[in-house]
């Protein structure tokens, strides 16, 4: 009997130590495989937020997760090279995912979760050697313009390159990225999502922040029609989310509205929506909630349930 409970305990042990572990991402897939990959699906913030003290925030601290890193997006080519959607707080694991630094890196925008991590490539710390760095010419400007930032341009840990919004940027001879303006808060740089095709594969779109569908000028259904997937702004599931706080003066689509406009193009199968950059009060961090049963029975889903999108 001593025997049979010991060879239970082996097997109740390894689950546990695999649910804690972050795969590397050549474990997950067979073979060479074009992939995008969820580095995180966090605002800002992160999860557990700082000062949290409500119950998803604890479940968090006692269930830490790679995905409760704040929201970035990694390209995985087949060849082994990738490609980093912006730079957080959490760069030094989000890079450890993969052992090396990315090809290159492209920024959203000058909110914190989204370029801070740069500050890991300075001379305090990696001393990075001329990574190159796309940014729009106002974000450009702002890094040149403001330190510690601008010491990284001097110092030649980074290479600015300029990315104008419509034009695309050739990451491969298969990989092709092109940024969009979107309406965001722009306080010191605008805000961009990016469209990524592949040859003869699939495409996808990453927008983690925007302030609202109206404000853009976009036809929605022409995004769907344009790509496979859709990785969208889910800071907020509804206007109930933080009791005492006036909902309206936090600009972000919820999540509760983007499925209506965008649901009948989920059912007609054309698109895969998989929703990121979820505040720490988001019901959808807990995958047993109401909330995470309505937006699955509908068709859509995030990180949580589709860590990694298989493009080619």
């Amino acid at each position: 009997m001593p025997s049979i409970f010991l060879a239970l305990f082996s097997i109740l042990l390894g689950f546990s130590l695999a649910a804690c572990t972050a795969p590397k991402p050549s474990e997950e897939t067979e073979g060479p495989t074009t992939l995008a990959r969820f580095l995180g699906a966090a605002q800002d913030g992160g999860m557990p937020h700082l000062g949290c003290r409500q119950e998803l925030c604890s479940q968090a601290r006692a269930h830490p997760h790679p995905l409760h890193r704040v929201a970035c997006m990694a390209i995985e080519a087949a060849d082994g090279r990738w490609w980093m959607l912006d730079a957080t707080p959490d760069f030094p694991s989000q890079v450890e995912d993969y052992g090396s630094l990315p090809e290159a890196i492209f920024l959203t925008h000058a909110h914190i979760g989204h370029y801070t991590g740069l500050m890991y490539l300075g001379k305090e710390s990696l001393h990075a050697k001329a990574l190159p760095v796309y940014a729009s010419p106002r974000m450009a400007e702002f890094l040149r313009q403001n330190g510690p930032w601008s010491q990284l341009v001097a110092l030649g840990n980074i290479e600015l390159r300029q990315m104008l919004p419509g034009q695309t940027v050739s990451l491969s001879e298969e990989l092709q990225l092109t940024p969009l303006t979107v309406p965001h808060r722009d306080e010191f740089s605008d805000t961009v999502g990016f469209s990524l095709s592949v040859q003869n594969g699939k495409s996808l779109f990453y927008l983690p922040d925007i302030d609202s569908w109206d404000a853009w000028d976009m036809d929605l259904q022409n995004l769907a029609d344009r790509h496979d997937y859709l990785c969208l702004d889910a800071t907020f599931f509804s206007n109930q989310e933080l009791p005492g706080r006036d909902m309206s003066q936090i600009p972000h689509p919820r999540v509760t509205d983007s499925m209506d406009r965008f649901q009948a193009a989920v059912d007609s199968g054309q698109v895969e929506v998989i929703f990121t950059h979820l505040n720490h009060s988001n019901p959808l961090w807990d995958t047993a909630s109401r909330e995470s049963a309505l937006l699955m029975s509908r068709g859509f889903t995030t990180p949580l349930q589709r860590p990694h999108l298989v493009l080619k």
